[in-house]
Order: C-alpha cells, then sequence, then structure tokens
C-alpha cells in the first residue's frame, strides 16, 4: 500500500469515530476531497480498468472493525445504474477520474405502493475532486459516466454493501427488486 493510500485510510479511520451519520459523511467527504484534490494516482492500475458489460465494483479497503469500506468504481463509456438504494446504509463517493452524473429521486408514496413511483430531484455533474454523501432516506439514485473516457469514482460505505434494491420500471411505475452485489475481479 502505498503512503498517501495509507494517509486516507488514517484520516477515514478518523473520520468514522464521529458521534453521528451527518458527522461522519461530513468527515469521510473531507477526507476524500483532501486525497484526492491532488490529482496524483494513489490507486494501483488494475482497480482502475474498466469492465466490457457492466461498471467495475473493485474492493480497495475493509476496515478490520466492519464500520466501513472503500471501493473504487470504474464506469466505461455509457456506463450507469439502474434506480438504486444503499439499503438503509450511509456512502460517500468521490470522483476521482473523468466526471459522473447523480440523479437524485424522491419516494412519492411508500414502499408499499406498487408500481412504486418516483420523483426526479436533482442531478448532479460531478469532476475529479468533487465528492457527495448519501444519508437514508435520501438514498435513492442513479449514477451514470458522463465522459467520453472511462471514469472513477472512491466509494465509502458504512459497512460492506452486499446487496441493494434496484427498482426496474414497470406500465405505471417501478418494482422492487433485491440485488445481491459482487466485486469484479
Amino acid at each position: 500500500m502505498n503512503e498517501r493510500l495509507a494517509d486516507l485510510l488514517a484520516r477515514l479511520d478518523d473520520a468514522v469515530s464521529a458521534p453521528d451519520t451527518a458527522g461522519i459523511c461530513r468527515r469521510v467527504t473531507a477526507a476524500l476531497m483532501g486525497a484526492v484534490s491532488s490529482r496524483d494516482d494513489f490507486l494501483s492500475p488494475e482497480l482502475l480498468k474498466p469492465a466490457p458489460a457492466d461498471y467495475a465494483r473493485r474492493l480497495i479497503h475493509r476496515d478490520p472493525a466492519g464500520r466501513y469500506t472503500v471501493l473504487a468504481m470504474v464506469w466505461g463509456v455509457d456506463q450507469g445504474t439502474p434506480l438504486h438504494d444503499h439499503a438503509g446504509m450511509w456512502c460517500v463517493e468521490c470522483v476521482y477520474r473523468g466526471r459522473i452524473r447523480v440523479t437524485s429521486y424522491d419516494l412519492v408514496d411508500s414502499l408499499a405502493a406498487e408500481p412504486l413511483q418516483f420523483t426526479r430531484k436533482t442531478e448532479v455533474l460531478a469532476g475529479v475532486g468533487e465528492a457527495g454523501a448519501l444519508i437514508p432516506p435520501f438514498e435513492y439514485h442513479t449514477i451514470h459516466n458522463a465522459n467520453p473516457d472511462p471514469s472513477v469514482t472512491i466509494h465509502v460505505y458504512g459497512g460492506e454493501m452486499s446487496w441493494c434494491h434496484a427498482f426496474v420500471p414497470v406500465p405505471g411505475g417501478y418494482r422492487r427488486e433485491r440485488r445481491r452485489l459482487h466485486y469484479t475481479a
């Protein structure tokens, strides 16, 4: 592990000691933005390769105490996510390379109403060094590569995110579907 990555992980260890989720997310955001702002690469090249069929999801670090995980996500040209949640887990995302488009949505009624209805809330075009937090219940969003080349984001989750809900378009709205998440080799 290189010195810059080790420094980021030390800052994340400190950040997750905040007493509340909002404080954790603010501190994690500051740590990520500080690490990425120098524009020097600190992630190894094997983490930065796009996958042909879908975006790549690669584990960088798993906190031994289980407080957080750090992932690199590599977005090939025109790759993105479906509308999804984070299964109640906080997350901070920071652009490492390229640009991404994050579109946030609000749930109109409740998760018991099928088909589900969402309204588009905000759209953010983020470039290198820009970060944002997703804190439940404000977690419904899509992410899409907004660059003509691959983009890379670093995601810090409040634990091990092994599944989420994806929202699949159906006539009149969306159907919620639990999806198992995996790491890309």
